[in-house]
């Protein structure tokens, strides 16, 4: 049996993708410091400055949206699409956070999770 360009392949993967994003975007809106300790923004104990919880939860709206329209999309196009704004989002999390995060190596695995997450979801996009 040969697939065809119409034919979805695995959209099960994309699903599974968004649903993941969309449960991470809710944890960070929750409590921003799970992202802002990783990436340094804030060190142990700190607390939060206003501009880095509204800049991490305005974050975690864009993947919340990205992720649910991920999991929610009609196959073929629509998913497709959904899935292609989340590459894009972590191709812009990988040069935005490789060159601004305070701290060497938070630079270096925000480029390795955004990279990654940015890979799958693109696997996520051509089997859909």
């Amino acid at each position: 049996m040969t697939l065809t360009s119409s034919s979805s392949k695995a959209p099960w993967l994309a699903r599974v993708l968004g649903v993941a994003t969309a449960a991470y975007s809710v944890a960070i809106i929750a409590k921003p410091e799970l992202f802002a300790r990783p990436t340094k923004l804030a060190r142990d104990g700190d607390e939060l400055s206003r501009g880095t919880t509204i800049g991490i939860r305005a974050l975690g709206g864009r993947d919340l949206a990205c992720g649910l329209a991920m999991a929610l999309a009609p196959e073929g196009q629509p998913l497709r699409t959904a899935t292609a704004v989340r590459v894009g989002s972590d191709v812009v999390d990988l040069v935005l956070l490789g060159t601004s995060l305070p701290d060497r190596e938070a630079r270096t695995k925000s480029v390795a999770v955004a990279g990654g997450w940015g890979a799958l979801c693109a696997l996520g996009w051509w089997l859909a």
